[in-house]
């Protein structure tokens, strides 16, 4: 492949920057991952268009902060990384640094926007939300949370009218919970979701009255033999039955 440059539109995911592509069905359904042989050379970015959206960068601020807690999760389950093998020093260092910028600069960030500002922390969430969440889940892997939103694609109706972002902001939170996480972490978590109307609970994803069935259908496609899931399952079964 040769060398190619992406410019980006939108801050509300890392697809930018990653190698690979995530495949939907014509209903919407997740069917899989098509992997390239080289990421891209340059990634462009204005951030006085991509800022423009609100909703759309803080799906991406969603996405990105389930880099570290999706890259801690593989990394103590000794799974693989999304580029293949154990996740290095290097990018365990990137997802953690994506995470400790999102909660440093969001706010501020979200309220330049708000003003149609370029500032600062604006630039420094939008290298997050694309760059360090780009190669931290790629050389740091993905977990639950992707499974989930994964899963999500599986039903039907409103749900779709949900952001890629928004769905995995409550994948992140049901990770957490499964892992057993501190309390404290979780509440840091629903506190910065919550001043950015990012979705906590099933109400908030339009799946407030879902029946059992559509809950077990999510539940179902999310633990498919090859879903992230999968790489983080080792320390999730011990955090469930052995605690």
């Amino acid at each position: 492949m040769n060398g190619y440059t992406v410019v980006a539109t939108t801050a509300s995911t890392d697809a930018p920057t990653s190698a690979l592509s995530v495949v939907y069905s014509d209903d919407g359904v997740f069917e899989g991952y098509r992997f390239y042989n080289k990421n891209p050379d340059l990634v462009v970015i204005d951030t006085k268009i991509v800022g423009a959206t609100p909703r759309f960068l803080t799906s991406g601020i969603a996405d990105a902060l389930a880099t570290w807690v999706e890259a801690r999760s593989v990394i103590q389950a000794g799974g693989d990384t999304m580029a293949g093998g154990s996740t290095t020093i290097a990018g365990q260092v990137i997802a953690e640094k994506c995470e400790e910028t999102l909660f440093k600069y969001t706010n501020l960030a979200y309220e330049s926007v708000q003003a149609k500002s370029v500032t600062p922390a604006l630039e420094s969430i939008v290298e997050a939300n694309t760059l360090l969440s780009g190669l931290g889940f790629e050389n740091g892997g993905l977990g639950v949370t992707h499974a989930i939103h994964n899963g999500f694609t599986a039903l039907h109706g409103d749900i779709h009218d949900i952001t890629h972002g928004e769905k995995v902001a409550f994948g992140t939170l049901v990770q957490l919970a499964l892992e057993k996480r501190d309390l404290k972490e979780i509440e840091r978590y629903i506190e910065l979701y919550t001043s950015l109307g990012l979705p906590v609970t099933l109400g908030d994803i339009e799946l407030k009255d879902a029946p059992r069935d559509d809950i077990m259908k999510v539940a179902e496609a999310a633990t498919t033999e090859g879903e992230s899931i999968h790489q983080a399952f080792n320390v999730l079964m011990n955090t469930l039955f052995l605690s």
